[in-house]
């Protein structure tokens, strides 16, 4: 295959995966900015954040996979010219992805009280506790947002998420400033105040959404035709049957890293941080690459809905091109700017030369981690959710956690055998996504 034959693919994938990237960006900039002002704050703060973020985002990113159940359903309907269809999935997907919302809160809500029995410093728990109430009180809003998010995507619609994310951000950004250092005359509340400010964006996300419905006509048109559809369980059941798995398949990678996140606390509050710190940055380039991602489930559902395979392979690998050549880049940054790119987090001497340790692995990580998570989004954009999900178990928790565990404290490698067991989970998750999609779309085509 030629390289002028996945031109029109990567324009195409690179319009629609543009704002997503964007959108994306703004999403993991509210956890960066937030680490760098609490990290200016203390150390303790810092590993506070890094700590509470860890076990909160186990039970957000399973919310978030839920709701990606929505895109490829929508998508399919949408690129069979089939709108009606796609807001029935509308209506259905806000009813179960609200009710999933307030059982999910629940159960973070009761994780608190277990935070204490998680191996941590009495000077991190004192930290920790109330800002992961105000994280578990953004859960409702954010689900809302993202559910609203993956249908507006499905229709191919993916500046409008962007547009409210970077709103957010802002929003965010100056919530930070006046509630962490205690500005206009606001008491000085530090990593609190960064919990206030998380909790203020993201509910501000649903309610910037609800503003630009009502402003758009057409927009506006395709809530009030929701509104009169009915709630089917023959709706309901295949959003739960699509969502559910990709959400235990996020789950079991986040997971993977909180558990490392808890073991990096094994070692001291200092480990902890530059953890937290190696971590935003890694996550800063994932995320880049989950936006081109996410817009190739969208063109892979699309293809699917016109049972063109030609044009979905052709996509797939185009997206796969980009992602990588972006990871290549990366890598190199991190590399070379090891030591110095901690010092955007903290000051402290420590931290920083742990931090660039980590950098490196995450380096060489990140070619695995780009490839897995295209072929991720190609597997969900053809439905094809459970062996994924079993995939993803076998290599993070099966694989990947007994490698960090055995190389950080069987091997004496400290916190880069942490991150060499993210190494490895990640490598076996890519090769293994990659023979998946292969077998998969040769049983569409055939």
């Amino acid at each position: 295959m030629k390289i002028q034959d996945y031109l029109p693919f990567y324009k195409r994938n690179l319009a629609l995966a543009l704002p997503i990237v964007l959108s994306q960006i703004g999403q993991v900039t509210v956890s960066l900015v937030d680490n760098m002002m609490v990290g200016h704050v203390g150390t303790s703060e810092l590993a506070a954040a890094s700590f509470a973020n860890s076990v909160f985002m186990i039970g957000m990113v399973f919310g978030m996979g839920v709701t990606m159940g929505l895109t490829p359903l929508v998508g399919k309907a949408f690129g069979q010219n089939e709108l009606r269809k796609a807001i029935v999935w509308l209506k259905n997907g806000v009813f179960a992805h609200t009710i999933m919302a307030i059982v999910l809160s629940m159960l973070m809500f009761s994780i608190y009280f277990m935070l204490p029995f998680m191996g941590q410093t009495d000077n991190v728990l004192k930290l920790a506790r109330p800002y992961y109430l105000l994280l578990c009180c953004s859960y409702l809003p954010f689900m809302l947002f993202f559910t609203l998010k993956q249908f507006f995507e499905g229709i191919g619609n993916t500046k409008l998420a962007m547009q409210i994310t970077l709103t957010a951000n802002v929003v965010n950004i100056l919530v930070n400033y006046v509630f962490i250092f205690g500005k206009l005359g606001m008491p000085e509340l530090g990593l609190l105040g960064a919990g206030l400010g998380t909790l203020a964006s993201r509910i501000c996300m649903p309610v910037l959404f609800a503003f630009f419905i009502l402003r758009n006509s057409r927009f506006r048109r395709y809530f009030v035709l929701a509104h009169h559809q009915a709630l089917l369980k023959k709706y309901i059941k295949p959003l739960l049957n699509i969502g559910i798995p990709i959400g235990f398949q996020l789950i079991v990678e986040v997971a993977a890293f909180g558990i490392g996140a808890v073991m990096m606390g094994w070692l001291g509050e200092t480990p902890l941080a530059a953890h937290q710190i190696a971590l935003g940055l890694a996550t800063f380039t994932y995320m880049i690459s989950l936006g081109v991602a996410q817009a190739n489930t969208i063109r892979v559902s699309h293809q699917m809905g016109e049972r063109d395979f030609e044009s979905l392979k052709k996509a797939v690998f185009a997206s796969t091109h980009l992602v990588l050549l972006f990871m290549s880049v990366a890598a190199i940054l991190f590399i070379v700017g090891r030591n110095l790119l901690p010092y955007l987090f903290t000051s402290d001497r420590e931290v920083i030369n742990v931090a660039a340790g980590l950098l490196v692995i995450a380096a060489i990580f990140q070619l695995f981690d780009g490839l897995q998570v295209v072929m991720q989004s190609s597997l969900r954009g053809m439905a094809d959710v459970t062996k994924p999900m079993l995939i993803a178990f076998i290599a993070y928790l099966l694989i990947g956690i007994p490698v960090s565990y055995i190389f950080a404290f069987k091997f004496g490698f400290g916190p880069k055998g942490i991150w060499m067991g993210y190494l490895v989970g990640l490598g076996t998750a890519g090769i293994l996504f990659f023979f998946r999609f292969n077998s998969s779309l040769k049983k569409w085509i055939s």
